[in-house]
């Protein structure tokens, strides 16, 4: 029998209690919408696995290791500070920013509880550590999109529905003291369904339950036993000896090992004096960190992780490895952007693009990637000269595209682009030397 939260109870008279009966079901895969106990799915649902080293490994417990949290917190963050702006597209391939409605949803407020920067983070998190970042799309009457509303992906079941989606959602709500629960479906083209690698045709791939699954598990143990080792005082065990022997009564036994372990055993009982008594003699087995392996095993799992996410292990802390991409902090946040958060980034972009503008292609979303490489002072302004048309080099942006993106009032006359060595037209002035006087 499996319990069928979408089925109707008869209802019970005063005179005869009956008891409740399950409606007739069918499984996800022969057409119904219930998910049998039998379904390889159900441990996916929940978000369980068990790792070789008898971990469970869960989103939950995965952020209890630095190493999946830092990658998780790197990405999400990283992704979350990107501007999202929204475009208009020309003639040919020509683009101009626009200030459409949507932008404030995307860059500021996507729902009244929180802002863009944490609904961002939540999505992508999701993504990582449960396959989906799921949100449904609000509209208004004229299908404009009001907002964006995040859904927990425990909360969410995707199913095949002709050529596209449909998504069952369970919302539990809070009514005073008592609580309701109520179940809804929504078609694909109003929820945001950002999958991770491994897109199925119904849902991703979680980085922990596949490239990450035994490292967290390992990396979990790891951290159970390191606890519990320095807990005990580093020791990994401790003989008591007796020349005359022991009682061979085990409740004997048990008393001793207990009195032992009472008066000596622990963290801060570990430097006291010991009493022996009837001849015994007290022997420690020795084990250290290093013996165990447990610098090098910690270690090596901070790698393994950050490879399963695709971050460089440098900058989640892990420093003791070189990167190959280079040896400036430009560099490195190139590749960083290019490798690790291109894929991501393009995955959200498509994603908005199809379901913000329902059989429209004139606008479309795209993150200003080069708001991460920004900081470098010397290499923006090299980079900058360069773009508009420093020596022996061809312009292709104008002076106020630079100053636009340096959040500055635009100037009359500054909206050409210059070659090399040119001019403004005549009669246009530069901005005033003084600040006082200065536009900004």
């Amino acid at each position: 029998m499996v319990w069928n939260p979408f089925a109707k109870m008869p209802a019970a008279s005063a005179a005869e209690r009956r008891e409740p009966t399950l409606a007739p079901i069918k499984a996800a895969g022969d057409g119904g919408t219930t998910l049998l106990s039998s379904d390889p799915r159900v441990i996916d649902f929940f978000g369980v696995e068990q790792a070789s080293s008898g971990v469970a490994v869960t989103p939950h417990s995965a952020k209890c290791v630095s190493a999946a949290y830092a990658c998780s917190r790197l990405i999400s963050g990283a992704i979350a500070v990107l501007p999202l702006k929204v475009y208009e597209r020309g003639a040919g391939r020509a683009r101009a920013e626009v200030d459409h409605d949507v932008w404030w949803l995307l860059n500021e407020q996507p729902f009244p509880t929180l802002t863009s920067a944490t609904w961002l983070e939540w999505m992508v998190d999701c993504m990582l550590m449960r396959g989906d970042g799921i949100s449904e799309i609000k509209r208004k009457r004229n299908f404009e999109v009001s907002g964006f509303m995040p859904l927990p992906r425990e909360a969410v079941m995707p199913e095949r529905s002709g050529a596209g989606l449909i998504y069952l959602v369970g919302d539990y709500q809070n009514a005073g003291d008592k609580g309701s629960f109520r179940a809804y479906g929504l078609d694909q083209e109003d929820v945001l369904h950002v999958p991770g690698f491994g897109w199925n045709g119904v849902r991703g791939e979680s980085v922990i339950q596949y490239a990450a699954r035994q490292s967290i598990g390992t990396a979990l143990a790891a951290d159970e036993f390191s606890g519990r080792f320095f807990s005990s005082g580093m020791n990994a065990g401790t003989v008591i000896k007796y020349p005359i022997g022991v009682s061979p009564d085990a409740t004997q036994q048990q008393m001793l090992r207990d009195q032992f372990e009472e008066r000596y055993s622990g963290r801060v009982n570990s430097h006291k004096p010991l009493l022996l008594v009837n001849g015994g003699e007290l022997q420690k087995v020795a084990l250290s960190a290093n013996d165990a392996q447990l610098i090098q095993t910690r270690q090596f799992q901070v790698v393994d992780i950050a490879r399963a996410f695709g971050v460089p292990p440098h900058m989640i802390g892990e420093t003791t490895g070189n990167t190959s991409w280079g040896s400036g902090i430009e560099q490195m946040s190139i590749g960083f952007v290019r490798y690790t958060l291109g894929p991501h980034l393009k995955r959200i972009e498509q994603e908005l693009n199809r379901k913000l503008w329902l059989r429209s292609d004139k606008y479309f979303v795209e993150f200003d990637r080069e708001a991460l490489l920004a900081g470098d002072s010397k290499a923006e302004a090299e980079y900058f000269s360069k773009a508009l048309g420093g020596p022996g080099t061809q312009g292709w942006l104008t002076v106020n595209d630079v100053r636009q993106r340096k959040n500055m009032k635009s100037l009359p006359g500054w909206d050409d682009v210059q070659k090399a060595g040119a001019k403004p037209a005549a009669g246009v002035q530069d901005e005033p030397a003084d600040p006082a006087t200065k536009t900004e």
